[in-house]
Parts: structure tokens; sequence; C-alpha cells
């Protein structure tokens, strides 16, 4: 079995170079099943999940190869609509391939979404989208099955604001017959992203970046080209690291306007911040404020970096709160760093932090991708070595974390030992 070995790394600095954004990446991947002819996608990270798509791909008869930084899809040799279940439910966002795939075949059948589990994220809003827009929804055991003879435009009022569903409802509208409108849609880059990426090969939308969002059903979609926006998450997770130790971090290849509560309530908390053109420096001061953390939807502070934030406001003096109402249970992450002496209690869906506390080494488990990049970043602060389990989780969204973090300094290697042993090991720290 893998883990990750983190040791005290004090101050952290370099350049990070930021590849695409995975949320947008797992869309615009089965976005392109909706095109007549080739399509082209550059920036798609190289992580496991991308992996999954081309393999679940290859099964349906979707040619999908890689050449340097771009991935060329090939739709037009898709034979089938039933996707394995097993491959389906090993990853959230399998659900793409329904919006992807019932206007041209009619029915889909797939596993139900997997991925990161913060106790079962609702299918509701997707159910609802299918439904409205004419489909028959049968869901069983281990899959479900979406039916539609013909799809037709229709007015969707959200009951929640969700991405993932407002991205859904654009593929599977854009081939539907008449308009469809969109209330209450999230307002998140990577929903603009992949509604500028079909309106590229010849859908009409209109709306995206604001909570009402009309598409016009076109009768096909052609080929085209398409670059991937930068992964902010993955870029605010780095400038936080520049803050545990005093560091001075630079991302690259970004969009600062998509990080803007980020980048304030760094700020906030001690560091100082300069954005460029398509670049960010993060400078951490050593002396960090408490702070209160909201996470919401795009564009308050992102649920997804809650997680690495909490690693950065462990080293402040004080106490900090980190409220999230977007994924209340969302804290999996914090007995584990309790396992490394963290003094952090929760209550409902917040956790009240007691910062500026030495952390000690100790094993530890990712349960899923940013609360992996929540225990390196408190490995290194920690006094001593830091064990990390759970590494199909990072590998998940980050194409080279090892590479990554070891370009600014941190100190870690990815290790193996045998399941029993990691296990034995566990069970003697308590």
């Amino acid at each position: 079995m893998k883990y990750i070995q983190t040791e005290y790394s004090g101050p952290l600095n370099g350049t990070v170079h930021i590849p695409g954004a995975k949320n947008s990446s797992l869309a615009l991947l089965a976005a392109a099943c909706l095109a007549d002819n080739i399509v082209t996608l550059e920036g798609i990270p190289h992580i496991d999940d991308v992996r999954l798509i081309a393999d679940i791909g290859r099964d349906i008869g979707l040619k999908l190869t890689q050449a340097g930084g771009q991935v060329i899809i090939d739709p037009r040799w898709i034979h089938s609509s039933v996707i394995d279940p097993g491959k389906a439910s090993s990853y959230r966002a399998s659900y793409y391939f329904v919006g992807a795939l019932l206007s041209k075949f009619g029915r889909v059948t797939i596993g139900l979404p997997g991925g990161d589990d913060f106790v079962s994220r609702p299918m509701d809003q997707h159910i609802k989208v299918f439904q409205a827009l004419g489909a028959q929804v049968r869901i069983f055991k281990d899959y479900y099955e979406v039916e539609a003879a013909e799809l037709r435009g229709a007015d969707i009022y959200f009951d929640t604001i969700t991405s993932g569903a407002t991205m859904n409802a654009m593929m599977m509208a854009v081939l539907a017959k008449g308009r469809t409108q969109l209330h209450n849609a999230a307002v998140d880059p990577e929903v603009c992203d992949t509604a500028r990426f079909l309106n590229q090969l010849g859908a009409r939308i209109y709306g995206a970046g604001t909570d009402r969002i009309r598409i016009e059903g076109v009768p096909y979609l052609n080929g085209g080209f398409h670059t991937v926006i930068p992964d902010r998450l993955i870029a605010g997770a780095f400038l936080m690291a520049a803050g545990l130790n005093g560091g001075q971090i630079t991302v690259k290849d970004v969009i600062p306007e998509h990080l803007g509560s980020c980048l304030a309530k760094l700020e906030e908390v001690g560091l100082h911040v300069e954005c460029g053109e398509n670049s960010i420096t993060a400078y951490g001061s050593g002396l960090l404020k408490a702070t209160r953390i909201r996470a919401g939807m795009y564009p308050s502070f992102a649920t997804d970096l809650q997680q690495p934030m909490t690693a950065l406001l462990l080293q402040a003096q004080g106490k900090s709160i980190v409220t999230d109402r977007v994924y209340p249970k969302r804290f999996a992450h914090v007995p584990q760093l309790r396992r490394l002496g963290a003094e952090i209690e929760i209550r409902q869906e917040s956790a009240f932090i007691r910062g500026g506390l030495p952390l000690r080494g100790g094993w530890v488990h990712a349960t899923d991708v940013r609360a992996g990049i929540c225990m390196l970043m408190a490995g290194f602060t920690a006094e001593g070595s830091t064990c990390i389990t759970g590494v199909e989780h990072i590998e998940r969204g980050y194409e080279d974390v090892i590479g990554s973090f070891r370009s600014i300094g941190g100190k870690l290697s990815m290790r193996e030992l045998d399941a029993q042993e990691i296990s034995s090991r566990i069970h003697m720290q308590g």
C-alpha cells in the first residue's frame, strides 16, 4: 500500500505552474461526446479521474488520445450508452455522461456516482433536470437508467445552487428541441468554461456566469478546439502553503479573478498577495491571525479550499472558525488532524480551531483529495514524520503532487508498505 511521508519543511519558496481545472475537465470530456466531429482539448490534467474517463470512453467506442498537452477526442465511433457501473461509481462526475449521451441514444444506463463522499452528495437536482427535459429515471441498487424518446426544452428552477447539475443541464439542453431556461444557476468559472466550449461547437447558450442561463436547442454540434481554464482550487492551496512557515510562492498560468474570495482571506490572516496578469504571488510573514471562514458557492470562499485553509489556520494564534454550509459533513480531516495534536472541535456545520499549538508527526488518512492536501500541509509544519494513507484520493485531483511540492521545498516522498504493517503502526499510534 502506498503512502506519502512528509517532514517538517521550513518556509516553502518557489514557483508552481497550475494545470487545467479538474472540475472543468471532467465536464468537458463528457460534453465532447455531444459533438459530431473531432474535438481537441488543451490543458486537461493527467489525473486518475481523467484516466478513468478514458477507460469508460474505450468501453463505449469513444476514441481518446493524448498528444503532448492536448487530448484529442473522436466521438463519431460511440456505439453504446451503457456505462460500466463499477467504473462510473469510482468518481462523482460520472453523471455528465447522461447529459452528454441521452440525446443521441435515447437511453443511458450508468452506475450511481462515487468519488469523495461527503455523506452521499445528492443527485436530486440532476434528476430534476432529466425529468424536466422529458426523461424517465429508474433507480436500481447499483445503477440508474435514464430514458427519453425526445428531449424538449423547459424552464428549470434549481432548489439549491449546484454547479454539477447546471453543467449537466446545459449539456442535455443544447440538443433538445426548443428553449431551456435555468433559474438559480451556478455562476462558477467551470460553468462558464463549459458553456464557452459548447458554444464553440455550435451550441447557443446565453447568460453563463449569471444565475439565469438560456439555451436554444440546435440540431447538432461540430468539432472544435478549446483550452481548459486553470484550476483555481489547486492554485489556492499552493498560495496557502506560502503562509505555513513564512515562505513565498508564485502560481503561474492562473486567472486571478477566479480567486477573489480566497485572496481576500489570505490577506486577512496576514499574507501579502500580489497579482499579475496570469500569476499570483503570496508572501508569508510568519505571523498569522485567526479568522472566520464561511464556505459557500462561488464567488464565496470555496468549500474545496476550507480543508487546506484549516491546515493554515492551525498556525494562526487564537481561535478560528470554519463553517461549511455547502457540505456540512466535510470535516473528515478533523479527526486526522487531531492525531497530529491539533485542537479542533466540531459543532454542527462549524469547526472551532485553536491555532498556534505545535503539531507532531504521526499516521493519518486522506478521505478525499482536499483532505489529502490538508494533511500534506499539516505535515510540513509538524515535528518529525507524518505518514499519509489514502494516496489514491490525492491522485484523483493532483497530477504530480510529490514533484509539485518538492519544487517549492516541501520534504515528502512516496513510499510503500504492506497494508498489515501500516495497520499495525496506526494501531500503535492510537
